[in-house]
């Protein structure tokens, strides 16, 4: 079961999907329809099989961490990419009600404009297919799924106090250049969970690891799978 992040759709993981796919069933959850973590997760548990590896990237993470909550004996695996385990704040809700105040008003090219500074390494800024695709995949969310998206990601809670309970094998990844969740905080996951957690920085990396370098997210979740 892959989760996609905020303003994302499965094309987020087209690279990894012919690897992923074979032999194996791919889900892809819905995270644009429901203003709540909680009610993402009971979405994805309802159409999920019985057990399941579990992978989600940003606010995928978030909603993998809840589905931990609710139904750990369903997740046989689990990859955490570019994620944070912290709960929302009144700091970190600032922007976001900013963002919601932009799509909200018609403005939502200017959001997604703002966002793409972000989510890549400086060095990929200038990639204009990387970019088409990322507003391509914002698009398909729409201006309405981008605000509930957003709403849900404001109303996180603390997933720290949990990671000690995940005993199943779990992938931690992280771009070295990820500004928006950057390396301490997947090292902090990976160490909350211990000694089943593997942890993978990207060098050259931002937040979007499995576009940014395909090959070697690819890579490391076939071993996770193994």
């Amino acid at each position: 079961m892959l989760v996609p992040g905020l303003n994302c759709t499965a094309a987020l993981y087209a690279p990894q999907w012919p690897a992923l796919a074979s032999g194996r069933p791919i889900l892809v959850a819905e995270t644009s329809s429901d203003e709540t973590i909680g009610a993402i997760a009971e979405c994805l548990l309802a159409a999920a099989p019985e057990r399941f590896a579990l992978c989600g990237l940003s606010m995928g993470g978030y909603v993998a961490f809840e589905v931990m909550r609710r139904a750990p004996e369903r997740v046989t695996r689990l990859a955490l990419l570019d994620t944070s385990a912290k709960p929302a704040t009144p700091e970190t809700n600032q922007p976001r009600e900013q963002m919601i105040a932009l799509a909200e008003k018609g403005a939502f090219d200017n959001v997604t404009t703002l966002l793409w500074q972000k989510l890549v390494a400086p060095a990929r800024l200038a990639d204009e297919a990387l970019r088409l695709l990322v507003r391509q995949m914002a698009e398909d969310v729409g201006a309405a799924g981008f605000v509930r998206q957003q709403r849900a990601i404001m109303g996180r809670v603390d997933s720290r106090p949990g990671l000690s309970a995940i005993t199943v094998p779990s992938l931690v990844i992280v771009g070295a250049e990820d500004e928006i969740t950057p390396p301490l905080e997947a090292k902090a996951i990976a160490s909350g969970i211990g000694a089943s957690a593997r942890y993978l920085e990207i060098p050259g990396c931002g937040h979007l690891s499995t576009l940014e370098a395909p090959e070697i997210v690819t890579r490391a979740l076939l071993d996770w799978l193994d």
